[in-house]
């Protein structure tokens, strides 16, 4: 449910759609997680949500940033000059390569060769794809990312006085809780090195949004686990997820062959989350269209509540039970990460969203 500070500010918008950000609530999520991985280095991966207002409230609890592209870098390096980022990514270009980074995460062995061509000086996370069991992941990152254990070993001869071996890095799964992504911090720990990047991948719940990753006991395990170790952390949905609301407004209520729509402005043009994991979005219904005289609605049945667009794939929530009418305020939740960033914004060439921060 949201809280009081976005319904009022839902409440007072204009024009919808338009995403609403909830900087205080950011900043709090922020600090608390920074206090649970005490001693752990933690990166935020900007892949996730790049909005400058975002980031600015996480520099303050952040170590540095991820990022994945010559965009992401320059969008960050502007924002935060001497502020530490680490380049990842699969497919780097050559002027990725030359980038400026505190660490880049190197894919494979000819990724290797080309850096070290480039004779720039690096310090580089050598990325492992381990050949381990990832049960419950919600998405797990395997096939062309990173290297296996041959390619590690293709690797280790390269190494010079420019580009030096710090460490490694893991990006697993998505949507794993605290005890899964301790196994694999504990297997991946097995490996002789230094410094070692366990990535993201922390569990959010669309269908119970209440229940919150395990930070306190992630952060008690990593400390156990380290055995005096640099640890780095990425998280990305599990740091800026819950701060983000979409707005929108309802404006056709129909039946086809008995199930019932509701149709809202804009869609997964703005909001492809929900397309993208097969999941309900979950919202909330603020009934504004209580003011339409003989508008129409539904009460308590299962509504699908979909957008503009001229598929049928355009689907925010399905079948939800539900009272809504025509003119009723729909506001999206959780959609502070992958979101509008990963949208196909200009498909029928719809307005873009607003978007609006709110502030203490």
């Amino acid at each position: 449910m949201i809280g009081p500070r976005v319904r009022e500010a839902a409440l007072r918008l204009g024009e919808v759609p338009a995403y609403l950000y909830d900087l205080p609530a950011l900043d709090e999520h922020a600090a608390s997680v920074r206090r649970a991985v005490a001693g752990v280095e933690l990166y935020y991966a900007v892949k996730a949500n790049p909005d400058p207002e975002l980031l600015r409230v996480l520099a303050a609890h952040v170590d540095g940033f991820e990022v994945s592209s010559a965009g992401e870098h320059a969008h960050v390096t502007a924002l935060f000059p001497g502020m530490p980022v680490a380049l990842g990514g699969p497919g780097k270009t050559d002027a990725e390569l030359r980038l400026p980074h505190h660490r880049i995460h190197v894919e494979s062995p000819n990724e290797l060769r080309r850096l070290i061509d480039t004779g720039l000086e690096a310090d580089v996370l050598l990325r492992l794809n381990p050949d381990l069991p990832v049960e419950g992941a919600a998405l797990t990152m395997s096939g062309p990312f990173g290297m296996d254990e041959d390619g590690i070993a293709a690797c280790l001869p390269l190494f010079g006085d420019r580009v030096r071996l710090r460490g490694l890095h893991a990006h697993l799964a998505s949507g794993l809780e605290a005890p899964q992504l301790l196994e694999l911090a504990r297997a991946l720990l097995e490996q002789p090195y230094e410094e070692v990047n366990l990535g993201g991948g922390m569990a959010v719940s669309y269908a119970a949004p209440q229940a919150r990753f395990d930070w306190a006991a992630y952060g008690a395990g990593l400390a156990s686990l380290g055995r005096g170790r640099r640890l780095r952390i990425e998280p990305g949905r599990a740091l800026t997820v819950y701060c983000g609301c979409y707005v929108t407004r309802v404006v056709d209520v129909k039946r086809v062959r008995g199930q019932a729509y509701a149709i809202v402005l804009g869609g997964t043009h703005h909001l492809r989350t929900p397309a993208t994991k097969g999941h309900d979005q979950p919202f909330t219904i603020l009934p504004t269209g209580l003011h339409t005289s003989g508008g129409p609605g539904v009460t308590d049945e299962p509504v699908t509540f979909v957008g503009q667009l001229c598929t049928p794939k355009d689907v925010l929530a399905q079948r939800v039970v539900t009272s809504v009418r025509v003119g009723d305020t729909v506001v999206f939740e959780m959609a502070g990460a992958y979101a509008w960033n990963i949208s196909h914004h200009d498909f029928l060439m719809h307005p873009k969203p607003a978007f609006h921060h709110l502030r203490a």
